[in-house]
């Protein structure tokens, strides 16, 4: 990374008011990793992270490629297991979390790498995040009548209110696998949405993205923010969309924790500028 990269411009995110940190109070903690340490075989993958996720904010964890920003996200949401630390999340403690109790209890993710079925429309594939939330069994399901038939009606609705939402009628029809990149992460957004999250988990949400994708999809997630209260923890390797709308930032460097605080003080972090820039200062 470059001093232009840590100093560009950012997106013109298009929000009214000022900016998101200064127009809300977080006070109420979500979610908290204490002493997190992850290692595989003999690789330190995490070592002693402490951070916690306030309600409502949009929390940024930024660092270095190989920092352990995607191991913290698979953490949070039980994908993988710590070998030391707890996680505490609405005031229940544990030393781990499973990924189908994560879902239950409010979390839904997205991933770096698109994980989508290629073969199957925007709507359909949007309706797999209803999945967790559909009461009847697979003989009703089976039936498709009565109250298995209203309740798909009930889901199909909300479905179709997050494709309004997220500005993709013209391709709710379309099979994911023909759309363009920045459409079919939008596609995941909405899927994971379908879900009714308290804490969305965004890895890398703007990757691969050209300049338009990227101020679109700021909109949405500070639209998701505001509207909904969703919680929101990403991580981004933009510097202007992390400073633009994150509350607050942690900084993750070869798995340690180096940094913790709002946009301004983590970019006026000496250690922060160091890692990411390679410059030393009197």
């Amino acid at each position: 990374m470059t001093a232009a990269t840590l100093e560009r411009p950012v997106p013109p995110v298009q929000s009214e008011g000022p900016a998101p940190a200064a127009r809300r109070n977080f006070s109420e903690e979500l979610l908290k990793v204490e002493d997190i340490s992850l290692s595989f075989g003999g690789v330190k993958a995490l070592s002693n992270i402490s951070f916690d996720i306030r309600k409502h904010e949009i929390r940024a964890i930024i660092g270095p490629n190989g920092a352990g920003k995607s191991s913290m996200l698979n953490v949070i949401n039980g994908f993988y297991h710590p070998q030391e630390g707890t996680i505490t999340y609405k005031g229940n403690a544990r030393h781990q979390m499973r990924p189908h109790e994560a879902a239950k209890t409010g979390i839904a993710r997205t991933f770096q790498n698109i994980a989508l079925f290629k073969g199957m429309s925007t709507l359909d594939n949007i309706m797999t995040g209803r999945l967790l939330r559909m009461r009847r069994n697979f003989l009703w399901q089976a039936l498709y009548w009565g109250p298995a038939l209203k309740e798909e009606l009930e889901h199909r609705e909300k479905v179709e209110a997050i494709i309004d939402f997220l500005e993709i009628q013209a391709i709710r029809k379309t099979p994911v696998g023909r759309l363009p990149y920045g459409l079919q992460k939008r596609v995941e957004l909405g899927r994971a949405l379908a879900m009714e999250p308290e804490l969305l988990l965004l890895d890398e949400p703007m990757a691969g993205m050209n300049v338009e994708e990227k101020e679109d999809m700021c909109r949405f997630i500070l639209d998701v923010n505001d509207e909904f209260g969703t919680t929101i923890a990403l991580i981004e390797h933009d510097m202007g969309v992390v400073m633009d709308i994150s509350d607050r930032v942690v900084v993750l460097d070869y798995g340690r924790l180096l940094a913790d605080g709002t946009p301004s003080e983590v970019r006026a972090n000496k250690q922060v500028i160091d890692a990411y820039l390679g410059v030393s200062h009197d």
